[in-house]
């Protein structure tokens, strides 16, 4: 009777350091999951605002020819009451945009960046070359990033010398 009470007690050991290794095991493997599920949300969140980034560039990138046409109609508009009128809606809607990130590419009198700049022509004249002359198409940026590169005229120095 006493063996069959040593055997017991080490077959209870063995059963319970086997619950105790699977415990562990089930353990290790609930945390892994619980860290593939924290990756999958901060993935998930990220995509989500990548996605309504992208949606959002496009709709301004589509309002900038609306702008365009502000900037264009504002100077040959006849009465003051109109005009008054158009330049309101023109600067709300440039307040808006700018709340989503939208800024206009400051350019003339810069150097030219092909980053944000497209050179449509050159002008020979006293001043450094690729310093940006006149703007002939607004850029704009989008928080960081170039959505529209500005159009300009750039300056070509001219020297003293004749070509032979």
């Amino acid at each position: 009777m006493y063996g069959d009470g040593m055997e017991d007690l080490e077959q209870l050991k063995k059963d319970l350091e086997k619950q105790t290794r699977q415990a562990a095991e089930r353990l290790d493997q609930l945390k892994y999951l619980q860290a593939d599920f924290d990756n999958f949300r901060k993935w998930n969140a990220k995509e989500k605002d990548a996605i309504t980034a992208m949606a959002n560039e496009r709709l301004i990138h589509d309002l900038l020819v609306v702008l365009d046409d502000f900037e264009r109609a504002l100077p040959s508009l006849e009465t003051e009451k109109n005009k008054e009128g158009m330049q309101m809606v023109y600067k709300k809607l440039i307040k808006i945009l700018s709340e989503y990130g939208l800024e206009p590419i400051e350019c003339v009198g810069r150097k030219f960046d092909p980053n944000t700049h497209e050179a449509l022509c050159r002008e020979p004249c006293g001043q450094e070359t690729n310093t940006i002359l006149e703007d002939l198409g607004k850029g704009y940026r989008l928080k960081s990033k170039v959505i529209r590169p500005s159009k300009v005229k750039i300056a070509e120095q001219v020297t003293g010398e004749k070509g032979d």
